[in-house]
C-alpha cells in the first residue's frame, strides 16, 4: 500500500519541555502480524504538571506497539475482513494499566503521570481509530474535513450538555482540562472508530498543542493549499505557533494510496532535502558520462577509417 506519512514534533513557545511522543510504524516492523498493508500512526501528550507525563507518553507509544505482533480480530460477520480495531483498543487499556501500575508502585507524592492517546491503523480504503483524552484525528478529502474524533475534555462535555456553546469552548481558558487519558485511573473507556477512505484522501493526527490554537476552517485551509505531508505538516506547526504557541505541538498527516506519480515525486523530494547535493552530483556525474560517451561515439563515426 502506498502511503506518505510526514510527523513532526514542537515544543512550542510556552513551555520547556516537549512531553509529546509519536510513532509511525510501517510494514517493515519485525513480526507484523496485526496487517498485511498499511500503517500504525499513534500520536500522545503527556498530562502537563502530572510526574512523569513525558515518560507516560513515550511509555504508552512503546506498549501499544507490541499491538502490531497481534493477529488481527477476525470478524463476528463470516463475509467480513478481520480487523485491528479490537486489538488495538485491547492494548490501549493494556499501556493503561502498566501505567497506572507504575503510579500505584511508584508515584507516593504529586500527581500520577499520564497521558492522552490517539492511534490510527490505516489499511487499503479503511482506517481504524482509536482514541482517549484530548488528541484529535481528521479525515480530509479534497482539503474538506469528512470525519473527526470526540476530544475528552470537560469543554467538550459541557458542550454536549448544552452549558456551552462551541465558540464559548473553543476561547475558555479550561480547554487543557481532559475527562480521561491513559494511566490516572485503573481502567479507562477507548473510543474507537473506523472510516472508509478513497484514494487521495489525508488523515491528520495531531495533539491539543494544534487543535487549541487552531480553528477547524484553518486547518482545513492548510490541507486546500496542497503540497507534500511533509509540508502542510510544517505549516500546521508553524500556524499552531503563530497563534500563540501555548503547548507542545505534534502532527502526523499521511497521504492514503497517492498516485503513483505523486508517490515518486514526493519520495524524490524527500531524498532531495536529506540528500541534495549526493544527489545532485549523481544527476551531474550521470550526465557528463553520457555527455562524454555520445561525443566519443561521435568522433568515432567521423574518425576516417584507413
Amino acid at each position: 500500500m502506498r502511503i506518505d506519512i510526514a510527523a513532526q514534533t514542537d515544543v512550542g513557545r510556552k513551555k520547556r519541555n516537549n512531553e509529546d511522543s509519536y510513532g509511525v510504524f510501517r510494514e517493515d516492523v519485525p513480526g507484523l502480524r496485526l496487517f498485511e498493508e498499511g500503517a500504525m500512526l499513534c500520536v500522545a501528550d503527556g498530562l502537563g504538571g502530572h510526574t512523569g507525563g513525558e515518560i507516560a507518553s513515550r511509555l504508552s507509544v512503546a506498549i501499544v506497539k507490541d499491538a502490531l505482533r497481534q493477529p488481527p480480530a477476525e470478524p463476528d460477520a463470516p463475509d467480513a475482513a478481520p480487523s485491528p480495531l479490537p486489538v488495538l483498543l485491547e492494548w490501549i487499556k493494556k499501556a493503561n494499566a502498566s501505567i497506572f501500575q507504575t503510579n500505584s508502585e511508584l508515584v507516593k507524592a504529586g500527581r500520577p503521570m499520564g497521558t492522552t492517546f490517539l492511534a490510527a491503523v490505516v489499511q487499503p480504503r479503511r482506517a481504524h481509530i482509536a482514541n482517549v483524552g484530548d488528541s484529535r484525528c481528521y479525515h480530509l478529502r479534497n482539503g474538506e474535513i469528512v470525519d473527526k474524533t470526540e476530544d475528552h475534555s470537560w469543554v467538550d462535555e459541557q458542550v454536549k450538555a448544552g452549558f456551552m456553546t462551541k465558540s464559548e469552548a473553543e476561547s475558555d481558558a479550561r480547554r487543557n482540562f481532559v475527562t480521561r487519558c491513559i494511566g490516572t485511573h485503573e481502567a479507562v473507556d477507548v473510543d474507537g472508530y473506523a472510516w472508509d477512505t478513497v484514494p487521495g484522501d489525508m488523515l491528520l493526527l495531531c495533539t491539543d498543542g494544534l487543535v487549541n490554537m487552531a480553528k477547524d476552517s484553518e486547518i482545513a485551509a492548510e490541507f486546500k493549499k496542497g503540497g507534500r505531508p511533509a509540508e502542510i505538516a510544517s505549516r500546521l506547526v508553524n500556524l499552531a505557533n503563530d497563534n500563540g504557541g501555548k503547548d507542545n505541538i505534534t502532527v502526523i498527516v499521511a497521504l492514503l494510496e497517492p498516485s503513483l506519480l505523486t508517490w515518486l515525486r514526493s519520495r524524490f523530494l524527500a531524498m532531495w532535502e536529506r540528500r541534495g547535493t549526493h544527489i545532485a552530483w549523481l544527476i551531474i556525474s550521470l550526465l557528463l558520462g553520457a555527455a562524454c560517451f555520445g561525443a566519443g561515439y561521435l568522433i568515432g563515426i567521423h574518425r576516417p577509417h584507413g
